[in-house]
C-alpha cells in the first residue's frame, strides 16, 4: 500500500502515513509523546482553579508574557511541518509580534504582529472564514498555510507593551519527510503611515530567491473623503524594473470585489464578505464620537492561483481616489498589510521591525 507523507488536503485524507501527529502548547511545552497535562499544581498558571483536582485537570492552559520580552512558544526538531496554529492573546494586537524561524536562520521568516498574521488587523475582531485563515470569536485566530521544515523550526511572540499579557495557544504539526521540492513558508508585515503623496504602497520588496507568493493582507485606513479603491496591484517578477509583468485593474477587483464594494441592495452602504480565497471583512465606520477615519481589512489568497517566480519579487499598491474634473488623487492614507508567500532558503534578512509607537493604531 502507497503511504503519504501525512500533509493532507481533503483530496488524500484517506490515505495512511507513517507522519507521526504531535502538538505543543502551555500543557505540553515541547509536544513530546505522552508529555501532555503533565505540569504539577504548583507550577501551573491555573493552580488556584485546579487547587481542589490536581494534576491533569486543566493546571497549565496559558502563559504570561513579562512586558517588553520575548517567549519561544514552539522549539521542534525537524523534518516536520506545521499544520495549524491556534492563539488568543489580551492586550493590543499590534503589541505582539509573531516571529517563525527555519532550519536555524538566525533571522525570521515570518515577521508580523498577531492581528495582522491572522488577517485581522486593527485591533478589532471580525469573523473571516477562509481556507488558510480564521477567526473566530471572541478573538480565536487560527492558520491552515502548511509550513514545511527539514531541519528544525522555532516560534516566538514579543510583547512590546509595558504591561503583562495572557497567551492561550496550540501548535499542531507532524514530523515526516519533506519532499525535495516544499519551500518554505514565509510572512511579512509592513507600513505607511501616512504614505507619501503620489508614491505607490510597498507590500513587499527585497525578496530573493525561487518561489511563489500566495497571499496578500491590507489594513487600509482612509484620510480623504470619497472612494479610494482606484489604485492597481502590480508584481514585478524577476527581470521586471519599470513596468510590472500582472496589474490589475483596481483594489476592490483584486480582493475579489467590485464597484467600491457597494452592497447592490442597500445603495451608499458597504457590503462585508468572507470567502474561502478572498475576502473584505473589516468596515469599521466613522460614526462614534472621536473615530475619524473610515477603516477597511481585506484579504486575497493565492492558493489556487500562486505567483511563481525564479529569482526575485516585489510587490506594490496604488493608493487612488478621486478629485475634482474627474482626476486620479494620489492618497497619503494609513496603510498596512501582510505579504505571505512560499520561497527557498536562505532568505534576504528583514528591515528592523517597526517600534511600538510606529505600529500603534492612532
Amino acid at each position: 500500500m502507497e503511504y503519504n507523507n501525512g500533509i493532507s488536503g481533503m483530496n488524500d485524507i484517506f490515505m495512511l502515513s507513517n507522519a507521526q501527529t504531535r502538538s505543543i502548547s502551555p500543557e505540553n511545552f515541547t509536544g513530546e509523546k505522552g508529555g501532555g497535562g503533565r505540569c504539577v499544581l504548583e507550577e501551573g498558571t491555573a493552580h488556584g482553579a485546579a487547587r481542589e483536582l490536581g494534576t491533569g485537570w486543566k493546571v497549565n492552559p496559558y502563559i504570561k508574557i513579562a512586558p517588553k520580552s520575548v517567549f519561544e512558544i514552539a522549539k521542534i526538531d525537524g523534518p516536520g511541518c506545521i499544520q495549524h496554529i491556534w492563539l488568543t492573546p489580551s492586550g493590543m494586537w499590534r503589541d505582539i509580534i509573531l516571529r517563525i524561524y527555519w532550519d536555524g536562520q538566525e533571522h525570521p521568516s515570518v515577521e508580523a504582529p498577531v492581528g495582522d498574521f491572522f488577517a485581522c488587523g486593527w485591533g478589532e475582531y471580525a469573523q473571516v472564514s477562509s481556507l488558510a485563515v480564521c477567526v473566530n470569536p471572541g478573538s480565536a485566530f487560527n492558520s491552515y498555510w502548511p509550513m514545511p521544515f527539514r531541519k528544525g523550526c522555532r516560534m516566538t511572540l514579543e510583547n512590546l507593551s509595558p504591561e503583562e499579557i495572557t497567551i492561550y495557544y496550540q501548535v499542531d504539526y507532524c514530523l515526516t519527510d519533506i519532499p525535495e521540492g516544499a519551500a518554505y513558508f514565509h510572512a511579512r508585515f509592513r507600513r505607511d503611515n501616512p504614505l507619501a503623496y503620489g508614491t505607490d504602497y510597498t507590500i513587499i520588496d527585497n525578496i530573493k530567491g525561487k518561489g511563489h507568493y500566495v497571499g496578500t493582507y491590507m489594513a487600509w485606513g482612509v484620510n480623504n473623503m470619497g472612494w479610494w479603491g482606484e489604485g492597481e496591484i502590480k508584481f514585478f517578477m524577476d527581470d521586471d524594473k519599470e513596468y510590472p509583468t500582472i496589474c490589475g485593474t483596481g483594489t476592490e477587483d483584486y480582493f475579489c470585489g467590485s464597484y467600491c464594494f457597494e452592497d447592490p441592495r442597500v445603495k451608499g452602504k458597504y457590503a462585508t464578505y468572507t470567502t474561502p480565497y478572498a475576502g473584505f471583512c473589516q468596515v469599521f465606520e466613522s460614526d462614534r464620537f472621536y473615530r475619524s477615519q473610515l477603516r477597511f481589512g481585506m484579504y486575497r489568497w493565492h492558493i489556487t492561483d500562486p505567483v511563481r517566480f525564479e529569482k526575485e519579487l516585489r510587490v506594490t499598491m496604488q493608493a487612488l481616489g478621486w478629485r475634482s474634473g474627474g482626476r486620479y488623487l494620489p492618497l497619503q492614507d494609513d496603510i498596512a498589510s501582510v505579504a505571505y508567500w512560499y520561497q527557498t532558503l536562505p532568505t534576504v534578512k528583514f528591515p528592523e521591525f517597526y517600534s511600538r509607537d510606529y505600529l500603534e493604531i492612532i
